[in-house]
């Protein structure tokens, strides 16, 4: 056997090395190696494991306990070495170990393969990446909520396909965000429980013949089960898809906010100022004040939806089990968790940097007939039926548009030209806080509603 082939754990079938070109499109360690501390703890829960059931001696516990400290310390101080020639972190890992403490780290692969080795090490991972991700999309909510808080009382247009459409408050708005990272915060930990079981034991497919303990050392991992199937075990990633898939859905209520954040930031709205230290100028034109991050967040999210499919084409169409394909995993998993993680936490942090500007919202409203609708309720509340009262509406809003006015600012005669039922108490219906005050049930833009609404989301965080 070669010198050169003589570093890698499977050499002895080869006859010849594999070649630099080889050896670089094959390794991962460039990349995997931010798992060390799960394959580190891993391989720990494994040894402990091994003692137990008299597979290795307590002494060669003792000692892959006390080299295993050492890696961790040189790791975290920066003075391991990384080999590609090792090709990944499990067995850059492996090689230290056995090089400060001889036998006992050759022996502690027993019983194991780097099949099920890697995907205890990325469920590990993952499980602490959403446990960080959870952490910072209640940080983002808290930061909403104090916003929201802020302005319950806010008017602002609300709006479908882009036009005016009635009235609501710019808090009740916001909490619109708070729904749907609640929702991503849920399919975040139910994807928790599905990634959190034990693949160690399933060994290279097949499971091993050596009479290991399985629940002990998922319990020692803190797994809620091992994965009841050694093929399945060592070969499926549909929890990484998943992971991904909760991931692009975030980015996406994300990149909506963004968009909406880049539209009220523009002067023909003008509904919110954003802090200077969260936006950019330009070399040519020294007036502009440009919401990058808005605009970066909406464009990372196709970035992840990205990882999303990656992560799906790369299963489709593999067959049992384990296969190198599986590889190619972990960028996008990496890439889309640091691209989640940047985004809730520079998102928090802006959320307290916009400011409101109640006087263009409001301008706004009186732009669009936002109280149309509440004009119509009153007619059906007289006793004309809706289809009816809609049509009412419709000619007294085209005689408004064609004077230049305002549904509000018609005269009570010029009202009751378009339906005799409508009597002097019509105003408060077309007055902006009527229409908010009118709606006033839960899920409704009333202010005195949106307060309500933002201390039970205070409770549910």
């Amino acid at each position: 056997m070669s010198q050169q082939n003589s570093s890698y754990t499977w050499a002895g079938r080869f006859s010849e090395p594999m070649s630099d070109l080889v050896k670089r499109y094959t390794a991962s360690i460039d990349f995997d190696k931010r798992l060390w501390r799960q394959d580190i703890n891993g391989s720990l829960a494994h040894a402990k494991m091994l003692a137990k059931q008299g597979i290795i001696q307590a002494a060669d516990l003792a000692d892959i306990e006390k080299g295993m400290a050492q890696i961790v310390a040189e790791i975290e101080g920066g003075q391991f070495e990384w080999s590609l020639d090792l090709e990944d972190v499990h067995l850059n890992i492996e090689k230290r170990l056995t090089t400060l403490v001889g036998d006992a780290g050759k022996r502690l692969h027993t019983g194991r393969s780097r099949n099920d080795q890697v995907a205890t090490d990325i469920r590990l991972w993952l499980r602490d990446t959403i446990d960080s991700i959870v952490e910072l999309i209640k940080a983002f909510q808290t930061a909403l909520l104090a916003l929201a808080e802020k302005e319950a009382a806010t008017p602002m247009p609300g709006s479908t396909h882009l036009q005016v459409a009635q009235p609501v408050t710019f808090g009740h708005h916001l909490l619109a965000y708070f729904e749907m990272t609640q929702r991503d915060k849920e399919r975040f930990l139910d994807c928790r429980k599905r990634a959190n079981r034990l693949p160690l034991g399933a060994a290279a497919l097949a499971g091993t013949t050596y009479p290991i303990d399985r629940e002990f050392v998922a319990q020692q991992l803190g797994f809620d089960g091992v994965c009841e199937n050694s093929l399945d075990a060592v070969s499926d990633r549909d929890f990484g898809i998943e992971f991904c898939a909760a991931c692009s859905l975030l980015m996406t209520h994300f990149s909506r906010l963004s968009e909406e954040l880049v539209l009220w930031m523009n002067p023909r709205f003008g509904y919110v100022k954003i802090a200077d230290r969260f936006c950019t100028g330009s070399s040519i034109m020294p007036q502009k004040k440009n919401p990058d991050v808005p605009e970066l967040a909406r464009g990372k999210t196709g970035r992840v939806n990205g990882h999303l499919v990656a992560m799906l084409t790369l299963m489709k169409g593999q067959p049992l089990a384990y296969n190198k394909d599986n590889q190619e995993d972990k960028e996008p998993l990496f890439d889309a968790a640091d691209t989640v993680i940047d985004t809730l936490r520079i998102f928090a942090d802006m959320m307290g940097g916009i400011q409101a500007r109640p006087e263009n919202m409001r301008n706004a409203l009186a732009q669009g007939f936002a109280t149309a609708t509440d004009l119509a309720d009153y007619l059906v509340r007289k006793g004309l039926p809706f289809r009816e009262a809609h049509e009412v509406v419709g000619s007294a809003v085209k005689a408004a548009e064609t004077q230049g006015k305002d549904l509000a600012d018609l005269t009570l005669a010029e009202l009751q030209a378009f339906s005799p039922l409508v009597q002097s108490d019509v105003a408060q219906a077309l007055t902006v806080e009527g229409s908010l005050s009118a709606r006033n049930h839960i899920g409704g833009t009333a202010p005195v509603q949106v307060k309500a609404a933002v201390a039970r989301a205070k409770q549910r965080l």
